[in-house]
């Protein structure tokens, strides 16, 4: 067993990523079009990968797809296009804690809404609404949530399409584990439910969970005039994004290899989450969560008086990480942890649920 098992960071584990799928799409990349590759391009990113992935949401328009560093500056970008210094913006808690830092920075004001089973309480934004607030915009993970490892109801997608059609608000549909998905059809987008309507919706997803981290190549899909101004500030910028990468990834997406690496993926994912699931079963009992039915992570509740902050040094001595849950929350979380499975093999798994059972006896002695 290694000296550290780490259910802390959300990536997969080294023997997950497909090494030579993608130096294959590296050699063909270049064989086939290396000025491309190796040349700046414009702020929209890779034509080819903008068309590719208008097809793989429907046949949308490559015009309203923008190719980004990860999705992450995806977010970055649209949040410093669309936001200014006090205006009122929608978080789920808990929420990704990159995400919340970001809001942060920009100086807007953060309204907690309370994750159910399935998503957002849709509920608790209406109040919100009756109640004065007058959000810009509203901060979505549908799919498997990080940190949460929910997945937003069917009725839940139709209902916020239609508020944001009533109120105005933008929905920024954060998808990065869409199709890291353990079974079953996917959901519709709420991009895909808004057309025809009012509404106004953002979606962004990430070739990171599909290919691999490092590759660092992530979208934007939204209204042309939007897309298109996010474009020009991007060109502005950096000129565009890194074209090696998105020639690759889109070597893999044209060869099949992306959708065999997701098979193999998300077979692989499945079967840590399995592992994850009953072992803390097993050694921790008490532990409430919902079973993600995809994507990295799993959030877990402890009992009520249980600080998670307080397990992280004993968890340490005792060989295991994970993040304790007031890193993803505007206020409490204190009884919470989100662990990710992804990094752990499954072989692992159990020693792992031990040491975190170790450093929760720790704490309570």
């Amino acid at each position: 067993m290694p000296d550290t098992i780490s259910f802390a960071r959300g990536a997969p584990s080294a023997d997950l990523l497909p090494v030579d799928a993608v130096r294959l799409a590296a050699e063909t990349a270049l064989n086939e079009d290396a000025t491309r590759a190796l040349s700046y391009g414009t702020g929209i990113g890779h034509p080819g990968l903008c068309e590719w992935i208008g097809h793989r949401h429907g046949g949308i328009d490559p015009a309203r797809v923008m190719v980004t560093n990860g999705s992450l500056e995806a977010g970055w970008m649209l949040f410093s296009h669309l936001l200014e210094a006090g205006d009122e913006v929608v978080v789920e808690q808990p929420s990704y804690d990159r995400t919340l830092l970001m809001l942060d920075k920009l100086g807007v004001d953060r309204i907690g809404i309370q994750l159910e089973a399935d998503g957002i309480d849709v509920a608790g934004l209406e109040q919100a609404l009756a109640d004065g607030h007058r959000p810009k915009l509203v901060h979505v993970i549908p799919n498997f949530h990080n940190p949460a490892g929910c997945t937003l109801a069917d009725g839940k997608r139709r209902r916020l399409v239609e508020l944001s059609a009533e109120h105005g608000f933008w929905i920024f549909e954060d998808d990065p584990y869409r199709e890291v998905r353990f079974g079953g059809a996917a959901a519709p987008t709420m991009l895909d439910l808004a057309e025809g309507t009012d509404a106004k919706v953002v979606h962004a997803s990430s070739f990171s969970k599909t290919v691999g981290p490092g590759v660092r190549v992530g979208y934007l899909i939204g209204p042309g005039d939007e897309i298109k101004a996010l474009a020009k500030t991007a060109n502005e910028t950096y000129i565009s994004p890194n074209m090696l990468a998105e020639s690759i990834v889109l070597e893999l997406c044209r060869s099949g290899d992306l959708d065999r690496n997701i098979e193999f993926v998300n077979e692989s994912l499945a079967e840590r989450r399995d592992a994850l699931v009953l072992e803390l079963g097993k050694q921790i009992p008490e532990a409430e969560f919902v079973v993600p039915g995809g994507g990295y992570f799993l959030w877990l509740d402890l009992a009520e008086g249980t600080d998670t902050r307080e397990m992280l040094a004993p968890a340490k001595e005792q060989g295991v990480a994970f993040v304790a849950g007031p890193d993803f929350t505007l206020e409490g979380g204190e009884n919470s942890m989100r662990l990710s499975f992804a990094p752990v093999p499954p072989g692992e798994v159990a020693e792992g649920v031990s040491r975190l059972a170790r450093a929760l006896e720790a704490v309570r002695a």
